[in-house]
């Protein structure tokens, strides 16, 4: 079986739960942004939450089966249709030969996935079927013309036909602990104070944050560190005293200071705020 994509929006890729256990080379683990909205989708179409899917930035995804096909849409919502019939989100939709799933932009949130039965089957990278758009390894970002086989079906079948998906707030509460070099700030509570923009600089590799007309981080030590080991949800302070949450795509080390650790729990959360949006820091000691 074969996914033919139509048309691509602003960005879209294979993701699957990334690759670890190779930063001793390097590499980072990249995968889906939101882990646990591709988690989700692969459980609504009866896959193991591991499987390859596609991660759709902002929607605009224009995709055909050449065969019927078991899909599931979740994240960000997207106005979706099936052959021009709207469809509803973080369902089961079947997909005959030759039907057409249209993605609009979306409502809320910044990241769609895709989940079909069976996975999208595209070699593997150092065991992960992911895209790093940090070290460009994996597959090539889709675009229209991209031809996508579907791997083998599992056996066990979707027995839920939609998922309860709570609404994005308007102001994103994420929780985070204080990081290792938190003394190099005059005040590092002045993180956990207020609300931060979304930059429209955010990507893959980080949330990039400003507070418009607020005072951005002073620190209180100058100069800079060796380079440092950087985890996932590390809120890392360039010069410019604006933090950046590092996502998916984040580099394994960096010189800057790491002021807090954003939960992991709440890194996908961080992952779908969009440009323009506000989030709050609070504590978790």
């Amino acid at each position: 079986m074969v996914i033919f994509i139509e048309r691509v929006g602003p960005f879209a890729t294979i993701q699957d739960l990334g690759r670890p256990g190779w930063f001793d080379s390097g590499v980072g683990q990249a995968g889906a942004a939101d882990r646990a909205a591709l988690r989700l989708a692969n459980r609504l179409v009866g896959n193991p939450e591991d499987h390859a899917g596609i991660e759709v930035l902002l929607g605009g995804l224009v995709l055909r089966a050449d065969a019927h096909l078991t899909v599931a849409v979740t994240g960000a919502p997207a106005p979706a249709t099936v052959d021009h019939t709207p469809v509803g989100h973080a369902g089961v939709l079947e997909l005959d030969e030759g039907r057409v799933l249209r993605l609009g932009m979306t409502t809320a949130g910044l990241r769609s996935y895709v989940a079909v039965r069976g996975g999208i089957d595209v070699p593997k990278v150092l065991g992960s079927r992911s895209y790093d758009t940090l070290s460009g390894i994996g597959p090539e970002p889709l675009r229209a013309g991209t031809h996508l086989r579907v791997g083998r079906s599992p056996r066990t079948l979707p027995t839920v036909e939609f998922a309860p998906v709570p609404v994005p707030p308007e102001v994103l509460t994420v929780r985070a602990r204080p990081g290792p070099r938190a003394d190099w700030f005059t005040d590092p509570d002045e993180l956990f104070r207020g609300s931060w923009l979304v930059s429209a600089d955010t990507d893959r590799v980080g949330a990039r944050l400003d507070r418009g007309e607020g005072a951005p981080l002073v620190r209180s030590i100058a100069g800079e560190l060796p380079a440092e080991g950087m985890a996932l949800g590390s809120v890392q302070v360039p010069p410019s005293g604006r933090p950046v949450v590092f996502l998916a795509d984040h580099p394994i080390t960096g010189g800057y200071p790491v002021i807090a650790v954003v939960l992991d729990a709440d890194v996908d959360q961080v992952a779908q705020a969009r440009p323009g949006g506000r989030l709050r820091f609070v504590p978790d000691r």
